[in-house]
Parts: C-alpha cells; sequence; structure tokens
C-alpha cells in the first residue's frame, strides 16, 4: 500500500464517520423505529471499519493510527449543528442524503484506484448499498419537499443492431492489422 492509498482510505473513513455520527443524531430524533437514519449510520460504519481495517494492516505504525478523540469529538459537534439546522428546515433527509453522496463519492476514488483485490471486492458490496440507501433518501427528500415519491420508471433504448462498418466508404475499408 502506496501512501496515497493510505491518504484516501483516511478520507474515507472520515467522511464515513462524520456521515455516521450525523445518521445518529438524526436518528435519535427520530420517531419512525428502524429508521433510514440508522441504516446510514450502520453503512458508514460498516465502510469506516473496512478502511481502518485495512489501514491496520500496514506494516507502518505511524500509518495504523486510527482517529483521534479531537476528531471524533468534532464529527459529534458538527453533526449536532447539521442536524439542528437540517431538522429546523424540513431538510433531514436531504442534509444526509448528501453526506451519503460523499461518502459514496469517497467509495467510488477509493475503490477505482485500489490494486487490493480483497478491498474493491468489500467496496463494490458496499457501493451497493450506498446507493440502494441513497435511493431511499432521494425519495424521503421528495416527500420532505412536498413533492411526490412516485417509483421511476426505467427508460430503456432501444438499440438497433447495426454494423459499425456500414458508414465506410470503400476507400476507408482498410484490413484490420493483418499480419
Amino acid at each position: 500500500m502506496i501512501d496515497a492509498e493510505v491518504l484516501r482510505l483516511r478520507r474515507l473513513r472520515d467522511i464515513a464517520l462524520r456521515t455516521r455520527a450525523l445518521g445518529n443524531v438524526l436518528d435519535s430524533v427520530s420517531t419512525v423505529e428502524h429508521s433510514i437514519f440508522a441504516r446510514s449510520a450502520f453503512l458508514c460504519w460498516t465502510v469506516a471499519r473496512i478502511a481502518t481495517g485495512r489501514l491496520r494492516a500496514h506494516p507502518y505504525l505511524s500509518y495504523q493510527q486510527g482517529p483521534s478523540r479531537l476528531r471524533a469529538m468534532t464529527d459529534r459537534v458538527f453533526a449536532a449543528l447539521l442536524s439542528w439546522s437540517a431538522r429546523r428546515r424540513n431538510r433531514a433527509f436531504t442534509v444526509c442524503g448528501e453526506e451519503l453522496q460523499a461518502v459514496a463519492r469517497e467509495v467510488d476514488d477509493v475503490r477505482a484506484l485500489t490494486w487490493s483485490a480483497d478491498l474493491s471486492d468489500a467496496l463494490g458490496r458496499m457501493q451497493m448499498q450506498i446507493r440502494r440507501l441513497a435511493n431511499e433518501f432521494e425519495r424521503g427528500a421528495q416527500i420532505e419537499t412536498g413533492g411526490t415519491a412516485l417509483p421511476r420508471a426505467i427508460a430503456v433504448a432501444r438499440v438497433e443492431p447495426s454494423n459499425s462498418l456500414d458508414g465506410l466508404a470503400a476507400e476507408n475499408s482498410w484490413p484490420y492489422l493483418a499480419i
């Protein structure tokens, strides 16, 4: 593991823990049992554990460090202020969904640039779960803003089978590297 990958994993862990703190705070004020906010907190905790486990496997002790207590306290304060603001403006689903999208972008980044097959596989499973949860947040945000949450119609474009060489003129038809 190289230094750039360690930095990406640390950034992923930090964003996941910050989003987890926000999910926990929003879940504590939510009246619904098995809330979507609790599921987002659990999902972010899983992502943070994957990143932490990969960092702890590094041979250098300085790379194995976890987040500091100051970082955890800062995340809780940030989450409390953000959740207070979101609840006050009736935008809890929107705010938490945006934070979950930030986690999704970091997961995409780490997964795309890692050389480790097991890390890529674990993050791939997390990507699918994050996308499902993000769709639920999007529906909740539509309801929150007064819109209707209709299921999205998946438009499948009809693809006509065509030969890619149809548009080429006779003078441009070169043989493909006949060796």
